[in-house]
């Protein structure tokens, strides 16, 4: 009989580590689910083990696969054998191509910044745009692709002519790329109205964030009802109901003419860095709250679809992070 763990967290990167330890405190604490966590120096001693019916798992959390290709086969292994998982490789690689969401939003009545999409370089070197589209954009304007996501890779924040563009596409030659007007926010008592918004399976928290400086801020009730607020809580709600994703952030922002204004569409995997560790961290609060909501949709996942067993609460078998 294999080894059975309620809940299965996969993770590349370092500074995971205290959001996801809260997300094992709550599942523990609050839920009562054991948790076994997966880093790229037990991987391969995992997938053995699961082939080799040593070990199993009810759910899967996976925050590897997007940057890591070896993780892929710990996701793939468990979704063909029916195991549910946060979010599904396929659904989070349509939400992440900015090209696809921003025709989606477009369709959906979501405002988004004026935007050509213009083809991959390898895929015509050519490209033809006329005076007139460049004025639409602006000057400056921005640059992207459509597809390398991350630490703002590929992205050129102060496009002025033809010529960038024809450079910056080269970068990526395999992407497609965004170029897209410039949304100056107005800004009020000092401060600048660009906001993140988060969802988390059916968790909505929205924040200020600088888009300059990468630094939030908490977002108070009384923020919400003095600068009229409500709807960035509503936009974050329809793109959940959109692109059918339980974890994501949206960055929105309140253009001059006070228009808000979707700017960064998908972020399908979330930095949660937390503000306490990190100045431009996510606020603890926020975090604290989705790491709670997860491991308690994770314990309703459990119960809705039927498990094959689970480890009882207490027994020290869940894993933890090695210490570094």
């Amino acid at each position: 009989m294999p080894l059975i763990f309620d809940f299965c967290i996969a993770t590349d990167w370092e500074y995971d580590r205290d959001f996801l330890q809260l997300v094992q405190r709550y599942a523990h604490q609050e839920q009562g689910l054991s948790t076994y966590i997966v880093e790229p120096f037990n991987l391969n001693e995992t997938i053995r083990k699961l082939h080799d019916n040593e070990l199993a798992f009810n759910f899967l959390f996976d925050r590897g696969s997007d940057s890591t290709p070896e993780f892929l086969e710990l996701h793939r292994w468990l979704v063909e054998r029916g195991i549910p998982v946060l979010d599904p490789l396929e659904r989070l690689k349509w939400a992440s191509d900015k090209a696809t969401m921003h025709l989606e939003f477009i369709s959906n009545g979501l405002a988004t910044p004026y935007t050509i999409i213009i083809p991959p370089f390898s895929t015509t070197e050519d490209l033809f745009l006329s005076v007139a589209d460049l004025a639409k954009l602006g000057r400056p304007f921005i640059i992207k692709p459509a597809n390398t996501t991350g630490g703002g890779l590929g992205v050129v924040n102060g496009a002025e002519t033809l010529q960038d563009v024809l450079q910056a596409r080269k970068e990526y030659g395999d992407d497609k790329y965004l170029l897209q007007e410039k949304v100056i926010p107005i800004e009020r008592n000092q401060k600048r109205f660009w906001f993140r918004g988060f969802y988390c399976c059916g968790l909505i928290e929205c924040t200020w964030w600088n888009d300059l400086t990468h630094v939030y801020e908490s977002l108070t009730p009384e923020d919400i009802i003095n600068f009229q607020l409500q709807p960035l809580f509503d936009i974050v709600k329809k793109i959940s109901n959109l692109i059918k994703l339980n974890f994501f952030s949206t960055e929105i922002a309140v253009n001059q003419r006070g228009q808000f204004i979707v700017i960064d569409y998908v972020n399908e995997i979330c930095d949660m860095r937390l503000k306490s560790m990190h100045p431009d961290g996510v606020p603890d609060q926020i975090v604290k709250k989705i790491s709670s909501q997860i491991a308690r949709y994770v314990r309703e996942q459990i119960s809705t679809v039927g498990h094959r067993g689970s480890l009882p609460m207490g027994r020290a078998n869940s894993s933890s992070f090695i210490s570094q």
